[in-house]
């Protein structure tokens, strides 16, 4: 299927704008993204082992909306030449996908390397270079093994050590092939979300679990990175970082600033600082408060675990690039008096005393704290080129929510149009962005929504057993600004055609 042989792109442009500003630099990857549980399915064929998701969602399958699961999902485990093609027609320059952990090592553990599961990723990734498409490969995409979870999962220290013998599996058999790394996804969701019921493994302890999830995950990473670094770097020249999930946060008033540095801290601070930050460690105001409430609480010791000297080192500069997914932005302010703060993560924090809400000019989607503000992207690409030493940052997720668009999603349309616009300013400000990754390639399983949320470019049909997949307008909007390696001017966004 080639929709799109042919693309008919006209501009017309005036005001502020040059030509060369509407051109993405000619090394600018644009991508598209998925994950392993959400399309792989097969969930049990072969000798595949486990995951926390197959388990719990067979367990307690009222989790989810209509109670689905990801036992089939878009069936890429079998699908994956269709997956390839999809790639190809959009023309990306790369693809994002997750390794199963529990699909490569069936116990959790290197004493068994499933030969069926390698054997599907060197499908995979051979399959994306013989089309010229890079694939950008996470190792670890929230599907924990089970039987990990089964001895504490990430609040058990010991599976810094357990990652890093899987990573070191992981590159001995990809490393040669993929040049983009990420080793976890969103360890916030991970988490602030598996520890507070709105994520595997579903539990509910925010006052401690979720932040021996945190150590343990960025003691985790490191030991993964300096694997990387020092036995396949001199060999492949690869990069390697972990995904960061990134709200971005601006203060409803101008006494709401602290707050808001604050809640930036708590957000990306937990998960970055001690690897981005010049001195490493925990952000040192988002600490102190964070020990201070622990003291009132009664706790003898930190809930947030102290890094040692030698963990600081481990952690600090294990980076190649900032790796950002970014959905929305969220205003943040005080709890008034007696009001209680958010309960949920896109809400506020008890911790912090805060509240998060939309302006009310701001368009809305079908999924209520999920707003669309774009110059939001590019306030955040501009922080973080500011906060820190960062040399190059890929965007690895941006998308929007949708609940039955048909084949005709403006706002999803309209969405990349407007968030790929604010890039090139970021660009143009002097931000050294180099790729950006939609979320995602197809509709897949989105976690508690099952398959009611959809974001895909292209559109599945979950009651065909062979999972047809078909563009939607999105899907060739994009696929406009990747041949081009434009978008249209500001001024002009009713002037875009495209066939």
């Amino acid at each position: 299927m080639n929709f799109i042989s042919v693309v008919v792109f006209s501009i017309v442009i005036h005001g502020s704008w040059s030509e060369e500003q509407l051109k993405f630099p000619p090394s600018f990857m644009f991508g598209a993204a998925s994950a392993a549980y959400q399309v792989e399915g097969g969930w049990n064929v072969s000798d595949k082992g486990l995951s926390m998701w197959d388990k719990i969602l067979h367990d307690r399958p009222e989790l989810v909306a209509n109670r689905n699961n990801g036992d089939v999902a878009c069936d890429s485990y079998h699908l994956w030449r269709r997956d390839i093609e999809m790639c190809e027609e959009l023309g990306l320059n790369m693809y994002r996908f997750s390794i199963s952990w529990s699909r490569l090592l069936p116990s959790g553990f290197p004493n068994h390397i499933s030969e069926d599961g390698k054997n599907y990723y060197n499908n995979l990734i051979d399959g994306l270079l013989e089309k010229g498409i890079q694939p950008l490969v996470t190792m670890n995409h929230f599907d924990l093994p089970m039987s990990l979870q089964d001895l504490g999962g990430w609040a058990n220290p010991l599976i810094a050590d357990w990652f890093a013998d899987y990573a070191e599996v992981v590159f001995s058999l990809y490393a040669d092939r993929v040049k983009y790394w990420l080793t976890i996804n969103e360890a916030y969701i991970q988490c602030d979300g598996g520890y507070h019921m709105e994520a595997a493994p579903f539990f509910e302890d925010m006052k401690l679990g979720r932040y021996l999830c945190n150590k343990n995950v960025l003691i985790a990473h490191a030991k993964a990175y300096r694997i990387y670094d020092e036995q396949y770097r001199y060999k492949y020249h690869g990069k390697v970082s972990l995904s960061t999930l990134f709200f971005w946060f601006k203060p409803f008033t101008p006494e709401d600033q602290e707050v808001t540095d604050l809640t930036i801290e708590h957000w990306e601070g937990r998960y970055a600082h001690a690897i981005f930050s010049k001195e490493g460690g925990w952000p040192r105001k988002l600490e102190k408060l964070l020990n201070d409430n622990a003291k009132k609480e009664g706790y003898w010791h930190p809930r947030l675990p102290p890094f040692t000297p030698e963990e600081i080192e481990l952690v600090r500069g294990t980076y190649d690039f900032y790796a950002l997914n970014h959905y929305t932005t969220r205003l943040v302010r005080r709890v008034n008096p007696g009001e209680p703060p958010g309960k949920w993560f896109f809400e506020g924090s008890d911790e912090l005393n805060t509240v998060m809400f939309k302006d009310p000019s701001w368009p809305s989607t079908p999924v209520y704290w999920f707003s669309v503000y774009p110059p939001g992207l590019r306030e955040q690409l501009n922080w973080l080129n500011a906060t820190y030493d960062v040399k190059e940052i890929i965007i690895t997720e941006n998308g929007v929510p949708s609940l039955d668009p048909g084949l005709v999603d403006t706002q999803r349309l309209e969405y990349y149009r407007d968030y790929l616009e604010q890039v090139l300013l970021a660009i143009n400000d002097g931000v050294n962005v180099t790729g950006y990754t939609a979320w995602t390639l197809m509709d897949n399983f989105e976690w508690l929504s099952g398959y009611i949320a959809k974001f895909g470019l292209y559109a599945v049909d979950f009651s065909d057993p062979n999972r047809t997949r078909t563009p939607r307008e999105s899907a060739r909007y994009y696929s406009s600004v990747i041949r081009s390696r434009m978008i249209h001017p500001p001024q002009d966004k009713t002037k875009l055609n495209y066939v």
